[in-house]
């Protein structure tokens, strides 16, 4: 289906002038504007300011670069931006950057030459520029003194004083959508050396796609590259138990398989770790959790730290108030946590873990090998429903949540989400693990579980969009046959990408584009995989293979999705997985109480499992696992040193300019104090 589209693109890509399409990819046009067509007849002379021309002309004298292309329906406006427009947008906006000397500072567009620049050049990052196209935008507003009258195809809108006219646009329904556009030259070239080269197995290009995508996809791929290098050692020690007969031995060999395999899911972890910060170095980010909720509960400005002659006054003033606020604030966000916490837990006691028993229990009863397949097949088709439900009503128990910022809120979202699909993916398992003791059904559990859920979810991640953009291109072109009459009128067509790119679904989560995007999904099927092979290693060890295989498959498949199948998603900041790393830690820590059961329940020859080792096994096993869990972590550092150095360099830096210029202001103000003091 990905194939399709790259193919129906290049196909109608040459249905217009050549010379157009050169001079087309010569401008950047990175952000796209739908607005409808105007009807010429019934707009006559003295009519008024229409909608769209004003809009035009607004973005022009922005600086903006504006491009008008006519589609079937609608019309859209693709908008490109000089660099000298964003640097003064980024100045405006007070956006910090990296220095050559290596301090993030407050960016100057006359001082452009101090900041360092991108690995492809530019000045700019995408979620940077992003953010300034989106100021330079939403930031034309009415700056008379009166409202003034807009027309759009016979209707009067009122424009008024000091109101953002995209905004109001977009609310009377004008403009249909804003959304980024992909840039055809990047894109192509991420298609060659990214999408389809298939002979770099795992080596992907994490600067291009940073450059082109942002930090938080180009971290997931950073991510899945090296999660599915890794999987190359416990896939060979598997397929090795699997096909070599050891006999007896077999039983010493699983607590020495899953001895090494906590070991490698220990040490795999803490070098990510350092890769990321290596990633946020390299990609120039300085990431902090708690920055923009520093002074959430203040009811100054960050420029009020500017201002010594104001600190000094402010200081000390209603301390026992703020002190109260600050601890009435705490203790609400903790109750409303708390409150939400407890509604998805009981959701999932109540409703989802008999749903779960009873498929568990369904399947023993069933004789046939086909009817459990196909049983296996309806349950997955269907939980995933039931738990994007779940799902949903989690965003909105998260929007009651007071969260510092939104990176805190998407984890709450995150760790709810994962809660229900823990139980409906792993619950049904355990319960054929613990109370059945049938080591070949579970076996044949986890392959059929592992075969279905990874071709249903490849099956649907690649068909729905293409199925959603193939309907939508359907209606756009059946509505234009029924305004076209008369035998002679031509076959529509689509003679623009700003049209086919409208035409494509959102880069969106499952549960709703508000607080993630698709990448949750992406992130939520690693963690389940990574559940389902290591809570149940040790019963079938070449699952770490399927994995690999499956991993490698799914790193060009993702990249064809974004690159083809989905229009281009808006930047996110996030530059570390975030909450889902603590939810990989968390299945580790599951994996050896799980493993431990099935490592000390041997098994005779006809299947049938006998507890004889006893409990004290059990606890030997788990605590010296739990021993290399915790201790192997302190092995490797989190961060290589050069990082570390680099970071504390910058810190220092900073804090001696921001010293610096305090003593400064406070030098200068210091008549004015001793004037206060005086009179005090």
């Amino acid at each position: 289906m990905v194939a399709l589209v790259l193919a129906e693109e290049e196909g109608e890509s040459f249905q217009g002038d050549g010379l157009f399409e050169i001079m087309e990819e010569k401008i950047c046009y990175e952000m796209g504007v739908v607005v409808p067509k105007r009807i010429m007849d019934q707009i006559g002379e003295g009519y008024g300011c229409d909608c769209v021309e004003l809009l035009v002309d607004e973005f022009n004298k922005i600086g903006l670069i504006v491009d008008t292309i006519t589609g079937l329906h609608d019309d859209f406006l693709k908008l490109a931006a000089p660099v000298d427009i964003l640097g003064k947008a980024a100045a405006e906006l007070q956006l910090k950057k990296r220095t050559q000397i290596g301090v993030d500072l407050q960016f100057e567009w006359d001082e452009s030459e101090a900041f360092i620049r991108q690995s492809d050049g530019s000045l700019f990052s995408w979620c940077e520029r992003f953010r300034c196209y989106n100021h330079l935008i939403y930031g034309i507003v009415n700056k008379s003194e009166s409202a003034i009258v807009l027309k759009s195809n016979c209707r009067d809108i009122e424009w008024e004083p000091g109101e953002p006219l995209l905004w109001k646009l977009e609310t009377e329904a004008i403009v249909k959508e804003v959304f980024p556009i992909h840039d055809e030259t990047m894109r192509k070239q991420l298609l060659k050396r990214w999408a389809l080269n298939w002979w770099d197995l795992t080596n992907q290009p994490i600067d291009e796609i940073y450059d082109y995508y942002g930090a938080k996809i180009a971290t997931y791929f950073a991510f899945l590259g090296m999660y599915t290098k890794w999987l190359i050692f416990p896939a060979a020690f598997g397929l090795l138990l699997q096909l070599v007969n050891l006999g007896s031995m077999q039983l010493w060999v699983l607590p020495v398989f899953f001895v090494c395999i906590v070991s490698w899911a220990v040490f795999f972890f803490q070098f990510w770790k350092r890769k990321n910060s290596t990633l946020l170095a390299r990609c120039q980010i300085c990431y902090s959790v708690g920055a923009e909720s520093a002074y959430k509960y203040m009811d100054t400005e960050w420029s009020w730290f500017h201002s010594s002659v104001g600190l000094v006054k402010k200081l000390g003033a209603d301390r026992s108030k703020e002190k109260e606020k600050f601890q009435r604030e705490e203790w609400f966000v903790r109750m409303m946590r708390l409150r939400n916490d407890a509604i998805v837990i009981l959701s999932i006691i109540c409703l989802q873990l008999p749903f779960e028993l009873a498929y568990a229990h369904l399947y023993e009863s069933i004789g046939s090998d086909i009817i459990k397949f196909g049983l296996t097949a309806v349950y997955l088709f269907s939980i995933r429903y039931f738990t994007q439900i779940g799902g949903k009503v989690s965003v909105k128990l998260i929007k009651d949540e007071k969260n510092e910022n939104s990176e805190y809120r998407a984890n709450s979202l995150v760790y709810k989400v994962f809660g229900l699909y823990f139980m409906q993916s792993y619950i049904g398992i355990l319960y054929h693990a613990i109370l059945h003791r049938n080591i070949m059904t579970l076996r044949q559990v986890i392959i059929q579980r592992l075969i279905i859920s990874e071709v249903l979810e490849n099956l649907m991640e690649n068909s729905l969009p293409f199925i959603k953009y193939s309907y939508r291109k359907y209606r756009a072109v059946r509505n234009k046959k029924k305004r076209e009459k008369g035998p002679a009128s031509r076959k529509p067509y689509f003679n623009s990408r700003v049209e086919k790119e409208f035409f494509k679904p959102i880069y969106s989560a499952s549960i709703g584009d508000e607080l993630e995007d698709g990448l949750f999904d992406e992130f939520l099927e690693l963690a389940l995989q990574f559940g389902m092979i290591m809570m149940f290693a040790c019963a079938f060890p070449p699952a770490f293979a399927f994995a690999a295989v499956n991993n490698l498959t799914e790193i060009r498949a993702d990249a064809l999705k974004l690159l083809a199948m989905y229009r281009r998603p808006v930047p996110r900041l996030a530059a570390t997985i975030g909450a889902w790393l603590n939810i990989f830690q968390f299945l580790i820590v599951v994996s050896i109480c799980t493993n431990c059961i099935l490592l000390v329940c041997l098994y005779d020859r006809d299947g049938n499992w006998n507890i004889s080792p006893g409990l004290a096994a059990i606890l030997i096993m788990e605590h010296v696992l739990l021993l290399i869990k915790f201790g192997f972590s302190r092995i490797v550092p989190e961060e290589p040193d050069w990082v570390k150095a680099n970071r504390m360099k910058n810190a220092t830096e900073a804090q001696n300019m921001c010293s610096k210029q305090l003593l400064r202001n406070m030098s200068g103000g210091r008549g004015m104090l001793v004037t206060d003091k005086t009179e005090i």
